[in-house]
């Protein structure tokens, strides 16, 4: 059974702003039809609308709501592109949630973040701009002292029994993550 944290999810406003020298091959350049599709699970897709005029350097300037679960280290920015072959993926980059989640910043704090994208290949393909502001950050979770002031727990542990003496095992965690 999860803990009802486990299930719970931050809103994230994410801002898809503009992409930068997107190529659809090594020679040849992105000419129109560029989108973002921005993942957080499997399940969480949100996309924007084609960009039909920027070629390799779109501008979307769209604002997406996002639902982050708080079990979630990363969420994915992919961009891609519609051509007559059909869709084709320009490039990904994977964002830390730390990286907007935490740290010394108020939780409505506005970040502006640049990702250099890669394509399938793992080579570089392009930037990604884009803005990120947590609509409803849970309490206690801001700040680098937070992380020390909450109090650990166990997690489900196992216990073996040896004839007359039981191992007990777990991993200890914070239940807010």
């Amino acid at each position: 059974m999860k803990p009802s944290s486990y299930l719970a999810s931050r809103v994230l406003e994410i801002t898809v702003i503009s992409g930068e020298n997107l190529r659809e091959s090594r020679k040849q350049w992105v000419k129109k039809n560029a989108f973002v599709n921005i993942r957080t699970t499997d399940s969480c897709n949100k996309t924007t609308k084609m960009d039909k005029d920027g070629g390799s350097y779109p501008v979307w300037n769209e604002k997406l709501i996002v639902d982050l679960p708080m079990h979630a280290i990363n969420l994915t920015v992919e961009v891609q592109c519609k051509t007559s072959y059909g869709i084709k993926t320009i490039g990904i980059a994977r964002v830390l949630t730390s990286d907007f989640i935490g740290g010394f910043l108020p939780e409505d704090y506005l970040h502006f973040l640049s990702y250099r994208l890669r394509d399938e290949k793992g080579e570089k393909n392009g930037i990604i701009n884009f803005s990120v502001k947590v609509k409803n950050a849970p309490p206690h979770t801001t700040g680098c002292a937070s992380a020390y002031s909450q109090q650990w727990t166990a997690a489900p542990v196992a216990v073996r029994s040896k004839g007359s003496c039981e191992v007990v095992t777990g991993i200890p965690f914070y239940p807010s993550y």
